[in-house]
């Protein structure tokens, strides 16, 4: 994730400390008790046999060597560094006194810290912040949008269409969802709702309150044959009126002949 943003700070004389003070070697807490007490034995004896010239900070956290002098190191990432030695860990400039991105113990300058983070997949500008995945894909949470209407859709339900395009559920069923044959109202879940139902017949979808007797109006139904629906020649009908058209067809051929 985005690392932290700190500044390299030099070290001087009063902030110093003697050999094996805060700012020597880093031990991890883990090491055994023998093994800590052989560490210090070895690093007294190397102490008296190498006295420091000038005031004493730690060990290089770069390069391991005695940090000794005003001027001559800094602190950073919890360790003491030669300035020489305190440098961007990809493109190797000095960082004493500059802005830094620390990142698993290592240290980025602004430029290579950037580099190094993910692209939004809407923007393709570096995500310095929070992370938004979706699709195998990294966002902004600002630009993670539906197409249509633009609405942000971090933390709501959404869905996608055959090219990917992200929409939210609203509008994905305002422009994929059938068309009713009567209305032409897209037939889509109320408000709230998850499912709705769709009729077909003759081939054409209908809502269920769209669904009546072209002739009288009676609301249909598929179940029931009472209410059920009777076509005739290309028409929605309620078994009455789908009786008495075939009556007036009959009636008319009858005359005909």
């Amino acid at each position: 994730g985005p690392g932290a943003k700190e500044e390299a700070a030099g070290v001087s004389g009063p902030a110093g400390r003697g050999r094996g003070g805060e700012h020597g070697p880093q031990v991890p807490l883990s090491q055994p008790p023998e093994d800590e007490l052989d560490r210090l034995t070895k690093k007294l004896v190397h102490d008296m046999n190498h006295p420091p010239s000038g005031e004493y900070f730690g060990q290089c956290g770069g390069c391991g060597e005695d940090v000794v002098g005003d001027g001559a190191g800094v602190v950073a990432l919890d360790r003491v560094f030669h300035v020489g030695c305190f440098v961007c860990s990809t493109c190797r400039a000095q960082l004493r006194g500059q802005h830094f991105y620390a990142v698993e113990r290592r240290a980025y300058c602004e430029g290579c810290y950037v580099a190094t983070l993910e692209k939004c997949a809407t923007c393709s500008q570096p995500i310095l912040d929070r992370i938004l995945r979706a699709m195998g894909k990294a966002y902004h949470p600002g630009c993670f949008t539906c197409v249509v209407c633009h609405r942000g859709l971090d933390g709501i339900p959404f869905t996608v269409d055959a090219t990917s395009q992200i929409h939210c559920i609203e509008d994905f069923h305002r422009k994929f969802a059938p068309r009713c044959s009567v209305c032409g109202g897209a037939i889509m879940p109320e408000p709230g709702q998850e499912e709705t139902v769709r009729i077909v017949a003759l081939d054409r979808s209908f809502h269920i309150g769209c669904y009546k007797c072209e002739e009288c109006g009676l609301l249909l139904s598929s179940e029931g044959e009472c209410q059920g629906c009777y076509p005739l020649d290309g028409h929605i009908l309620c078994k009455a009126c789908s009786a008495w058209r075939i009556q007036e067809l009959s009636a008319t051929v009858t005359t005909d002949c």
